[in-house]
């Protein structure tokens, strides 16, 4: 009579070997398909994986959805911040803003704000009581509203730059509150140089590397250098464009409207999970308004960008040609004298010789 193996007697059970002959399994599978750096399955694997997966919702319409690394971009003072803040107010809400459809759920989300003080911040949420001189009937914000500033007392620890204890902090925001949505007001406190290819790299690597980590909704603000407002918006006009922007997976702009200072069109630059909706045929006409106690975003119409720009008059052109003469007689290149008034080299080029 063959003795039988007591399994109880040495506390293993069923479930302990059938999860250890699972772990093998996938070990085995995993050393197929890992290729260093790679990871190889045949196409119909992947849209097996892919089902699982479930449709990415909207955030902000069909600019922003979940599970993206996103940019917001515009020139300085046209509103980013303002924007940023009724996205961030809508998601942490569950309250979709008029004219962009919201499809996830009321969430937390985290402001890293790196351009408002606390008071400023205040202001713009808040109304002014000119008889006694105070701000009052603030706005409610919910809870999962979670705003974050640096903390100018804290200590950066030694061997540790600026840069890194900043990352580290972000990570650990993420990791403490579960947050899976997140808005950067800006890009440059993350790093101090984003104009450059070889700045930008790292930093949307680092940011990319989160968003897969811990399965995050990024919106990021970003800075346009001096650019001609006679011409549209492109993918072009944002600072270190061409790394941010084939790292991202989708991007929005803010654009200055010249037939009303208080308009600003919003077009959209790049798009992954669906198809370019406002393009310059059709930008997202929008005003700046505060009804009472909430600077905000309001939709008025759909647009084209063309009928926005800011039209190039002869006068406008001599005044560029009578500049950049001066600048290149100051010693500017001609390519310093480009990004400076925000013209082509090309138009440089002819300007100087006329």
């Amino acid at each position: 009579m063959n003795p039988t193996f007591d399994l109880d007697k040495y506390g293993i059970g069923f479930k302990d070997i059938q999860y250890e002959a699972e772990r093998l399994i996938k070990e085995g599978k995993d050393a197929k398909e890992n290729k260093g750096l790679f990871k190889v399955r045949t196409a119909n694997q992947w849209i097996e994986q892919a089902k699982k997966n479930p449709i990415p919702k909207m955030l902000f319409g069909e600019l922003w959805h979940d599970s993206e690394l996103c940019i917001l971009f515009a020139d300085t003072n046209l509103g980013k911040s303002i924007l940023a803040v009724q996205i961030a107010d809508s998601i942490s809400s569950g309250e979709q803003i008029s004219g962009f459809k919201l499809e996830a759920a009321k969430q937390p989300v985290l402001y890293f704000d790196f351009e408002l003080s606390a008071k400023q911040f205040e202001v713009r949420y808040s109304v002014k009581n000119e008889v006694k001189k105070i701000h009052d009937n603030h706005y409610c914000f919910d809870d999962n509203f979670k705003r974050i500033e640096i903390n100018p007392d804290a200590e950066i620890p030694e061997n540790s730059t600026f840069e890194d204890y900043l990352n580290q902090s972000l990570e650990r925001s993420i990791v403490e509150t579960e947050a899976k949505v997140l808005i950067i007001d800006n890009l440059t406190y993350l790093k101090n140089e984003t104009e450059k290819a070889k700045d930008a790299l790292p930093l949307m690597k680092h940011l990319k590397a989160l968003k897969s980590k811990y399965g995050l909704s990024i919106l990021a603000l970003a800075h346009t250098p001096k650019r001609d407002l006679t011409k549209p918006i492109t993918r072009n006009d944002l600072q270190g464009s061409k790394m941010l922007i084939n790292f991202v997976d989708s991007s929005f702009a803010l654009g200055e409207s010249h037939t009303d200072k208080h308009l600003r069109y919003i077009k959209q630059i790049k798009a992954r999970n669906t198809e370019i909706i406002y393009d310059a045929e059709n930008v997202v006409v929008c005003q700046i308004q505060k009804p009472f106690n909430f600077l905000e975003f309001e939709f008025v119409a759909f647009g084209t960008e063309r009928e926005h720009l800011k039209q190039f008059s002869e006068k406008d052109r001599e005044s560029i040609i009578e500049r950049a003469k001066d600048l290149s007689q100051k010693g500017l290149s001609q390519r310093q004298i480009s990004t400076g008034l925000g013209i082509s080299l090309g138009a440089v080029n002819k300007y100087l010789k006329t």
